[in-house]
């Protein structure tokens, strides 16, 4: 109940061989990698680790060899989500959370509940366990918005619930939820390239995409912006204005993989029903790359 989620979380991502298998050793190195760049904590087994299309025995394994990477240097938020509100809490209560510091759950996609049945899902899902729970809210991707009101009432209602991950797009309502939370609830953004000005409303950090390429520029400008050196954090952002637009114009986390890619870091690999950037995105994150003289 003490975790504090604060500063640039990496979304991780899952590398995969060309053979479709996850690439374990290519995991570890882009695990070491963010440790040493300056990741304020990892994101596991959500969007952008293609979760939907890993194995249980798979999802086991990368759970442990990113526990036992990170040796508690920084603190693992685990995606545990669904659309049936009884098998996420019963997966919660089955699963081995040692070395994990909170569970990220998202508002349930497909069936588009109603606010109430928002409420209700995620009081049962903090009901079921003591561990910090984090919203996530990405309307994009679940076909219904949680409304500020509920954050709110979840936040107020469910004390192990600590943060929102706001991937709304919707700076009214995130802004709403930054005046009116209690104060042991956070905001967290949950898109790049709006982390610059919801930390200045009074968002704590990101869990981040184009961390997994980027984490010790990114998280640069997250803590500037954050002890209110909004010049020098302003500059970074623009920086990576036009690789903010490619990131995501192929889908996630088509872009970033090949940005890492690109870098000589992983295969640019995904599995379907995801595939791979077109050849024209791929060309101009080469360029803007070599523009910001990163090798490539």
């Amino acid at each position: 109940m003490h975790t504090t989620l604060k500063g640039m979380g990496v979304a991780l991502i899952t590398p995969f061989k060309d053979d479709e298998s996850v690439d374990y050793d290519a995991l570890k190195r882009l695990v070491d990698y963010l440790l040493q760049n300056n990741a304020d904590f990892l994101c596991i087994l959500a969007t952008s680790a293609e979760t939907p299309t890993l194995t249980e025995d798979e999802k086991q394994k990368i759970k442990k060899l990113v526990v036992e990477r990170v040796r508690g240097r920084i603190p693992i938020v685990m995606g545990i989500s669904g659309n049936n509100t009884r098998a996420v809490v019963n997966a919660i209560k089955a699963e081995d959370l040692t070395g994990i510091n909170a569970i990220l759950s998202v508002v349930p996609y497909y069936n588009k509940p109603s606010q109430e049945g928002i409420y209700q899902h995620f009081k049962a899902i903090a009901e079921s366990t003591d561990m910090p729970i984090v919203l996530y809210n990405v309307p994009g991707r679940t076909g219904v918005n949680m409304k500020a009101e509920t954050t709110l009432r979840i936040a107020r209602d469910c004390k192990n619930v600590i943060a929102i991950k706001e991937a709304s797009g919707n700076i009214e309502q995130m802004d709403d939820i930054i005046k009116n939370k209690p104060e042991t609830f956070n905001v967290i953004s949950g898109d790049d390239g709006i982390t610059f000005p919801l930390i200045t409303l009074g968002a704590v950090g990101v869990i981040s995409v184009i961390g997994n390429a980027f984490p010790r520029e990114f998280s640069r400008m997250t803590r500037l912006a954050l002890q209110g050196d909004y010049t020098n954090a302003l500059a970074i952002h623009h920086k990576f204005a036009e690789l903010f637009k490619l990131l995501f114009v192929d889908g996630n986390p088509a872009g970033v993989k090949s940005m890492l890619n690109a870098m000589g870091m992983i295969e640019n690999k995904l599995r379907l029903p995801l595939v791979p950037t077109r050849i024209t995105t791929f060309e101009a994150i080469r360029k803007v790359l070599n523009d910001l003289n990163i090798k490539c």
